[in-house]
């Protein structure tokens, strides 16, 4: 019976329920049996509560006396057909009548908080890990009760933050920090450390964690309502920070696209180097600027420059900064890593930047400080740096056109964004949006598409992306009649007919391998090599492998598990 049902969960939770009908009769009950309640089945509920003065109405809390015992009622209301009404009761006891009580009730407690609690002893032995942790971590609290923080976490005693805290009794603030991974996924925490002392001696250490989703949901509707109070009714004007894009104005309608725009969006939260992948006309530094205005750093400075554009002996200058004096001509003038302050730096094609500038940009992003042109003196760099590729950063590096080491640097995290060829159903979206947009620019009667003409440009592997997909349909709306009953394969551009119906007679069948080839896998192959090679080097001493690649020991560790790498066992 559904009533019995919900009742017998409800009653886990409290000292009694009672299920009533909405006549007010009794139809079920459970009761702890040193309570003095007594209830019939089928009798009315009146003759314990004066239901003139009570009203049952959902979540409505009363107190209720019963022989000299007074209760706490909460009402639920389950409204089905038909309705349950239960009078949900706990005992107020006026004082705890022992320790063990109060204990259990403060463990009650505990678990039932929203945010994680950690504690451990003077050996380091974890003694607390409620439910909540549980989730935030994806461990569990009967695996690693009673055993020490550093086997559970896999990292060095010394490094422990709850032996730290124990020794200086001095609470540790607002870390964020992944401790443990599942299937390979680090689990980060915002967490703070606090001692438990008596008698001014520290007792015991707990850490309170805080749910990171919800930290995030809020921080995302934080920024969303930023921006929305920043737009004045312009339809697209350049913000002050020096963007004019946001995820708003990023269009299609694919599931891969919809979860990439999902995934920069969770990137942009954290302040972590990002290397963009993709072909020209992809959107690049559309995602650069939306990722700038989802972030914390909104309303810092947007900077961007073409690596290029700009010829070797000045793009050094531009990037670092120039003392008087340096060479001939140059002034003291700042570099836009300083530019950019607590900003973003935008370093679009930074595959066409020359090697030996590479070097340079590497040792600035690994120690975050930047030295002027003929000067001495540093400055830290504090902007967070968005580059952008347009080719396959793995054939770059098996040409050595690239670094190898400044790939790890810049691809702390890396989003890759598919052509348009792989996205077919964003190729019908564009052409629909193109096709009205192009209407209310030119203010003129757009007609549809041949079958010919739509089928042959849905086949076409489109190497310009949405960048030519868009001129080609501007082309398209200049040069039709505006008496034409439909736009034909004869309205196209000469230049472009002739590729466009080769690509339909030929079904897209001989595009290219290299034009098809995924560069997902790129990032995880690169990064396990340029590890396994600094490991070797260090001859699997950690610590100094971690000290070259710049990261720390632990996070070190964390890759080596990662990538399943092992230690070669000598012969």
């Amino acid at each position: 019976m559904l009533v019995s049902t919900i009742g017998s969960i409800v009653r886990s939770f409290v000292d009694g329920v009672i299920a009533i009908n909405e006549e007010l009769g009794i139809l079920w009950y459970d009761i702890k049996e040193e309570l003095p309640i007594n209830v019939t089945i089928g009798e009315s509920i009146t003759h314990l509560i004066d239901y003139n003065t009570k009203h049952l109405i959902n979540n409505d809390t009363f107190l209720l006396e019963i022989n000299d015992k007074q209760f706490s009622v909460n009402v639920k209301v389950f409204s089905e057909e038909p309705t349950y009404i239960f009078l949900c009761l706990k005992e107020i006891k006026k004082e705890f009548t022992s320790a063990e009580e109060r204990l259990y009730c403060l463990e009650k407690i505990i678990e039932s908080l929203d945010e994680g609690v950690m504690m451990s002893n003077f050996e380091g032995e974890i003694t607390l890990y409620n439910d909540a942790q549980e989730k935030m971590e994806g461990l569990s609290s009967q695996d690693i009760l009673g055993k020490h923080l550093w086997s559970v976490y896999n990292y060095n005693p010394q490094y422990s933050e709850h032996r730290h805290t124990f020794k200086t009794g001095k609470p540790i603030y607002s870390r964020y920090r992944a401790h443990s991974t599942v299937n390979g996924i680090p689990k980060y925490v915002n967490y703070s450390t606090y001692p438990i002392q008596k008698d001014g001696k520290t007792i015991s250490v707990y850490s309170l964690s805080t749910n990171e989703s919800k930290l995030k949901d809020r921080l995302h509707q934080t920024i969303e309502l930023k921006r929305q109070a920043n737009i004045k009714g312009e339809e697209k004007a350049h913000s002050k920070n020096g963007t004019i894009f946001t995820f708003n104005d990023i269009k299609g309608k694919s599931l891969v696209l919809l979860d990439l725009i999902k995934e920069a969006q969770n990137v942009s939260i954290h302040n972590a180097d990002t290397l963009i992948v993709g072909e020209t006309g992809t959107g690049k530094e559309l995602f650069a600027q939306s990722m700038h205005n989802h972030s914390p750093r909104a309303d810092k400075p947007f900077v961007a420059i073409n690596c290029a554009a700009i010829p070797e002996n000045l793009l050094e200058s531009t990037l670092f900064g120039t003392v008087k004096g340096a060479f001939t001509g140059a002034t003291d003038q700042i570099g836009l890593f300083e530019y950019a302050q607590d900003g973003t730096l935008f370093l679009d094609e930074i595959n066409s930047m020359p090697v030996t500038l590479q070097t340079k940009l590497m040792r600035v992003l690994q120690e975050r400080l930047v030295r002027k042109v003929g000067s001495n003196d540093v400055a830290p760099v504090k902007c967070t740096v968005i580059s952008a590729c347009n080719e396959d950063p793995e054939k770059l590096i098996a040409e050595n056109k690239m670094r190898l080491d400044l790939f790890y640097r810049i691809a702390h995290t890396s989003l890759y964004i598919p052509p348009l060829r792989e996205r077919k159903e964003d190729v019908h979206f564009f052409i629909n949006y193109f096709l009205k947009s192009f209407q209310a620019k030119f203010t003129k009667r757009v007609p549809d598409l041949s079958n010919i003409l739509q089928k042959s440009l849905l086949q076409y592997s489109w190497p310009g992306n949405i960048r030519e997909l868009e001129h080609l349909i501007e082309n398209l709306i200049i040069r039709v009649p505006e008496n034409a009953d439909v736009i034909e394969v004869d309205h196209l551009p000469s230049y472009m007919r002739g590729k466009i119906l080769m690509a339909h007679t030929n079904n897209s069948a001989d595009q290219s391998n290299e034009m098809q080839r995924p560069l997902k896998k790129i990032f995880k192959s690169s990064e396990k090599q340029l590890i396994e090679t600094t490991l070797i080097q260090s001859d699997w001493n950690v610590s100094q492998a971690a000290k070259k690649l710049g990261i720390t020991r632990q996070s070190l560790q964390y890759h080596i598990k990662k990538h399943d790498l092992e230690k070669p066992t000598p012969l």
